[in-house]
């Protein structure tokens, strides 16, 4: 199953306020199936239909974020399979290679049991068709206790993703649609925080970036990916074509290191493809812990 379960609603937080949410409705197998996520805080209440909590405010997705989105709904089948035909094509280096380069930079082989006895958690932002979950599974240590959490505002790429959930056979895995720029989460859950793909996309990507240091423990590697044309590239005239049709979203598609939150650390920018860059920072622990 890939819903929320009964048990993880106390590990949730409102997007609007960050308040306790408390569950209304209807359960199965131990997961939300229909109902509502209400805050005690503010009163707000999210909608869980059919599987699927929605933890988001739809006025709020506008512009870019708006655009994406119709167009992630209407091709969730065709990306895997157009992301693995055109990455060799276009920028002579295989999928599977890039995709390794940048999940190195989580590090999840040196995760470790946690000391209060939760759960390892990872957090993918933008999850879309879940591409990178069997990265994720082949690299954590065998038999640690992991939860993989993915958040995304297509509901076409989440559908396709619960289902890849489904044949693969993954355990432990949530999804839920969220907004990245309110992300449903307290802060210093997760162990691991990952984004590919999009937040060059992003209404306010400082935002974004700033929310997913909120919700990664103090230390733990954060790692985004995204289009930038590698300055030691010479594209021929098609790949120069290629890749502005790709980032048609922005006049100027490069790595934000300039948006990351206030002292951050480790901060390491690479190409891991002609087309796309790897930043990865953490956040230090706070003065007096």
């Amino acid at each position: 199953m890939s819903g929320v379960a009964v048990g993880d609603v106390e590990r949730l937080a409102c997007p609007a306020c960050g308040g306790t949410l408390v569950f209304h409705g209807q359960e199965e197998g131990g997961r939300l199936l229909d109902g509502w996520l209400r805050c005690g805080g503010c009163g707000e209440a999210w909608a869980v239909e059919r599987g699927l909590a929605r933890l988001y405010r739809e006025d709020a997705v506008r512009g870019t974020d708006r655009l994406m989105r119709v167009i992630y709904d209407g091709l969730p089948a065709l990306h895997d399979p157009l992301t693995a035909v055109l990455t060799p094509m276009l920028q002579s280096v295989t999928e599977s290679r890039m995709r390794d380069g940048y999940m190195r930079r989580l590090e999840l082989g040196a995760l470790r049991p946690r000391e209060d006895g939760q759960p390892v958690r990872v957090l993918e932002v933008g999850v879309g068709s879940g591409a990178n979950l069997p990265l994720i599974r082949r690299e954590v240590p065998h038999g640690l206790d992991v939860e993989v959490w993915g958040v995304d505002l297509s509901e076409g790429m989440l559908k396709h993703c619960r289902r890849r959930v489904r044949q693969g056979g993954y355990e432990s895995v949530r999804l839920m649609m969220a907004d990245a720029h309110a992300l449903p989460f307290p802060e210093g859950m997760f162990d691991r925080v990952l984004h590919v793909g999009g937040i060059g996309g992003y209404r306010d990507p400082a935002k974004a970036l700033a929310e997913m240091a909120r919700v990664a423990r103090p230390g733990t590697p954060l790692v985004v990916v995204d289009e930038q044309m590698d300055p030691a590239f010479r594209p021929s005239l098609l790949q120069r074509a290629a890749f502005r049709a790709i980032t048609f979203y922005s006049k100027d598609p490069h790595c934000p290191r300039e948006l990351l939150p206030i002292g951050a650390v480790s901060v390491i920018e690479e190409q891991v493809a002609p087309f796309y860059y790897c930043l990865s920072f953490r956040m230090p622990e706070p003065r007096g812990a």
